[in-house]
């Protein structure tokens, strides 16, 4: 079995990102971050995958100033963006996207790993 920090090691020789954001997710993140305390040029996005949801799987987004021991630190679009281990291989090339307006549902994962995802796309299956 591969170590993850040998897989993120690959990933970014291979100058693979891990998680991108999109420009209409950064926006949101930025203001949301410092509505809520958090600096978006210093504290992190905290990314994650846990059991639950109607298809099995569910994301977790919060905001966070700590790194800790087990997380992996990625940065797209000058967001950053911290996943724990348990989670990685999950969230592989996955965009992180913000869409409002009147039928807007707000932050979506678009993830290339899921086989199946709910109606409302908080939660998927692999």
């Amino acid at each position: 079995m591969l170590e993850i920090p040998y897989i993120c090691a690959i990933l970014l020789k291979l100058q693979i990102v891990m998680i991108k954001v999109s420009e209409s997710a950064k926006q949101k993140v930025s203001v949301l971050m410092q509505e809520e305390g958090f600096d978006p040029i210093n504290d992190f996005v905290r990314v994650g995958v846990k059991s639950g949801g109607c298809s099995g799987l569910s994301y977790d987004l919060n905001f966070d100033k700590k790194q800790l021991n087990e997380d992996r630190l990625f940065e797209d679009n000058n967001i950053k963006i911290v996943v724990d281990k348990k989670s990685l291989l999950y969230l592989l090339g996955t965009t992180l996207e913000y869409s409002g307006g009147l039928n807007g549902k707000g932050f979506v994962f678009n993830n290339p790993n899921a086989n199946r995802t709910c109606g409302c796309g908080e939660s998927f299956s692999l």
